[in-house]
């Protein structure tokens, strides 16, 4: 879909979705205000029969009851009482013939009023059985009366609502303590459970008062409430129920009533009329409101359309205009982008990689623009700057760190070679020496190391560990040729849980990445605790796993390192980071592997890393054949007084001076797996083979030294084969060493040379500590 189409979907679906959500609205709001009116309709209808029967049956109820209590001249005043509520009864049944109302169970009620009244004038049962029936009638009217005032969708008039049926409430509580005093007849006694209904009556009625009364009742009606509750009458009808619940006395057959309830039936008339004026007004004050918020129900409606027709036609003017000016902004983007990508950036690109400068103004410059198509066109130009800026850092970083590496290397490529040497004609020296061998043998083990490093410098620097190796080796061995290359090989337990072998292709390449890893485990974890690796196949592959207990390492921590370990990092990175070359040498090694490396936290506190390789790289245990040797492990043997005979010495060991052929007659051996052999120091021993480019003569043995002729001779470390091909100086045949006739200055100045190496080598590693 082209954009001006998107623009105008875009305008369209909100334009009708607002007319939909209006006419909704619209609707349910009419409809509310309808039903407002309806409901205050038939309240005004219903609600004066309903309030007149509930009277009616209240003032019969307590006449019934004085006619049970045998009071002077109440059957007159019953007669005249039944008739009233006939009436009201009649008239109520005219409104129950409408079916949405709710006024079957009081019609019901109604019918069963003959019956109570006979036996209220024969006095058969109980009179409170018979006073009973006319509570619940009266009950009925009020719920009725509840139903119609609630106004539940509307919450406002709900609220208005509740003190008219709390009203009603409280007035039939009222009328309740009239009929039990009633009751009480002439002689003024009452059974236990007439006094028991008048003071629960008394009670409830004073509770809706003050609880749901006068906390609801407005400003207005309050007022009018005061000066009802202020009345003489009201006093009078207060001190009556305070004389009842105070000053009564038991009897056997009851309780005897206080000479004070003479009072109540005048009081009673008077109030009674005052608290009816007061319901009807409160019920009128319900209508009135309903009234009001039904027509401002419908004035909503009104200014609903109005402003949301003057929105829609002020939607389609703005979308008009703002598609045309979007699309003729984005056009002018569009010719300026392919300029760009098509013509100056091309051309900057190839002048950054021939070395010459660019003109800041021939690239597109960030404008400030606050709207979208502006920060489109600033967000283009600061990828386009963002862009020439990596192409002429990546080329000042080819070049510097071509530069920083073959520096580096060549220097200390020298040293190490000069080192070896240095080992290796010390061990056929003093090899009977037990303890100094060992120390010969530690100094040969932290120059390997050096030898790791300067490989690391050709890994970053986009070269390939050199692999000797022809032949697969088995995962065990694998293990052991990296854990040698580290300098505490001592604390590092191997556990080869699997039988299988490695591709010799990348032999080379596995090991020195298990040996990064295996050395910054030994370096970072206390000097006294284990490095375990173990290796076992998975579905994926090989897993290898290397675990420490070095310090903790904070999870933000491990996600910064297993980013650079995932994917192989930039040099622009390595240029900020070159103290960790760790983490980038086992970064570069696994991309090329194309073997995952991740870093976690260990069960113990410490690291683990888990090196899971690709199952191409692996080979079936029955498909494995004898390895050669492995190329970073040329053999020291130190043999000792009593010791038991050692096993065949490779093809590289040296015979006996008497029995040593002459070069041109030395076999050639085929490669064979060799045992591995300890020194009693507990170091192990190191073994050689023929270098790929190293002459079958450079294997000739020294003859041992005099002073030990019990001792066989060791063998002699071919120089500069085991270092990479870059790093290889042209093998010369070896020469008579003429004396050196150095002078003091010039020996002193070599030594200044070689102690500042070692400093500088020294201060790499300390800074390599966490």
């Amino acid at each position: 879909m082209r954009l001006r189409t998107l623009l105008i979907w875009l305008a369209v679906v909100p334009t009708v979705a607002m007319g939909t959500q209006v006419t909704v609205s619209a609707q349910r709001l009419l409809e509310q205000s309808a039903q407002l009116r309806a409901d205050v309709e038939a309240a005004e209808r219903v609600g004066a029969p309903l309030y007149t029967l509930m009277v009616d049956m209240q003032a019969e109820r307590t006449a019934t009851a004085s006619l049970w209590a045998g009071t002077a001249g109440s059957e007159g005043e019953l007669r005249v009482r039944r008739a009233a509520t006939d009436s009201a009864a009649a008239e109520f049944r005219v409104l129950a013939d409408d079916p949405s109302r709710s006024f079957t169970e009081v019609t019901r009620q109604l019918d069963r009023l003959a019956a109570h009244r006979q036996r209220a004038d024969t006095r058969s049962g109980a009179a409170d059985s018979t006073l009973a029936y006319y509570s619940e009638v009266i009950g009925k009217v009020i719920q009725v009366y509840q139903q119609e005032f609630s106004h539940a969708e509307d919450a406002e008039l709900a609220q208005a609502s509740r003190p008219v049926v709390s009203m009603l409430q409280a007035t039939e509580m009222v009328a309740r303590e009239d009929t039990v005093l009633a009751l009480a007849g002439p002689s003024g006694e009452l059974n236990f459970v007439g006094y028991d209904q008048f003071v629960s009556s008394l009670g409830a009625q004073r509770y809706l008062h003050e609880a749901l009364i006068v906390p609801h009742l407005t400003a207005r009606d309050e007022r009018f409430y005061e000066r009802v509750v202020g009345s003489e009458d009201w006093q009078e009808k207060t001190r009556i129920e305070n004389a009842v619940l105070s000053g009564h006395k038991d009897t056997v057959s009851g309780i005897k009533l206080p000479g004070e309830v003479s009072g109540w039936s005048s009081a009673h008339a008077n109030f009674s009329v005052q608290m009816t004026t007061l319901n009807i007004d409160l019920a009128r004050s319900v209508l009135a409101r309903g009234e009001a918020k039904a027509a401002e129900l419908q004035a909503e409606v009104a200014w609903l359309i109005a402003g949301s027709g003057g929105g829609l036609l002020a939607v389609v003017v703005v979308v008009v205009f703002t598609t045309r000016s979007v699309l003729r902004r984005l056009h002018d983007l569009h010719e300026r982008t392919v300029t760009v990508a098509e013509q100056t950036l091309p051309d900057v690109v190839a002048r950054l990689q021939r070395g010459q400068t660019v003109d800041p103004e021939a690239l597109p410059a960030v404008s400030g623009d606050r709207d979208e198509v502006g920060r489109i066109s600033d967000a283009f130009a600061r990828a386009v700057a963002v862009s020439v800026d990596g192409h002429r850092q990546l080329a000042a970083e080819r070049h510097g760190f071509g530069l920083f590496a073959s520096g580096i290397a060549s220097r200390t490529g020298n040293l190490v070679s000069r080192q070896l040497s240095l080992t290796e004609d010390l061990q056929d020296t003093f090899g009977h020496d037990e303890a100094l061998l060992a120390q010969l043998m530690r100094a040969d083990q932290l120059t390997v190391g050096m030898r790791r490093q300067i490989e690391n410098l050709l890994i970053l620097a986009g070269g390939e560990v050199p692999d000797p190796h022809t032949e697969p080796m088995r995962v065990a061995d694998l293990l052991r040729e990296a854990a040698a290359e580290v300098e505490d090989f001592r604390r590092i337990e191997r556990q080869a849980l699997d039988e299988t072998s490695v591709e010799p292709s990348a032999i080379s390449q596995i090991s020195h990445l298990l040996a990064e890893l295996l050395d910054n485990a030994t370096r970072f974890s206390p000097p006294k605790s284990k490095v375990v690796i173990r290796a076992e196949l998975v579905a994926d592959g090989l897993s290898v796993e290397i675990e420490d207990r070095g310090p903790r390492v904070t999870p933000e921590r491990y996600e910064e390192m297993n980013g650079r370990l995932h994917q192989a990092p930039p040099y622009s990175v390595l240029a900020q980071n070159a103290h960790r070359l760790g983490l980038f040498v086992v970064g570069h090694l696994a991309d090329q592997l194309g073997a995952t490396v991740t870093l976690r936290r260990s069960v113990y506190g410490g690291t683990c890393a888990v090196v899971v390789l690709p199952a191409e790289l692996l080979l079936p245990s029955e498909e494995e054949t004898p390895r050669e040797p492995a190329r970073r492990e040329p053999a020291r043997v130190a043999a000792t007084p009593g010791a038991a005979p050692a096993a065949p010495a490779p093809a590289a060991a040296v015979p006996a001076p008497a029995e040593e052929p002459e070069p041109e007659q030395l076999p050639v051996p085929e490669p064979v797996p060799e045992p591995v052999a300890h020194t009693s120091a507990g170091l192990p021993s190191r073994r050689t083979k023929t270098p790929r480019h190293a002459p079958a003569t450079a294997l000739a043995a020294r003859p041992a030294p005099a002073s030990a002729p019990t001792r066989p001779a060791l063998p002699e470390r071919v120089p500069q084969t085991h270092i990479a091909d870059e790093l290889r100086a042209p093998h010369a045949p070896e020469t008579q060493v003429p004396q050196d006739t150095a002078t003091p200055e010039e020996v002193a100045d070599a030594w200044a040379d070689y102690e500042q190496g070692t400093q500088t080598v020294e201060e790499e590693l300390r800074r390599d500590q966490p």
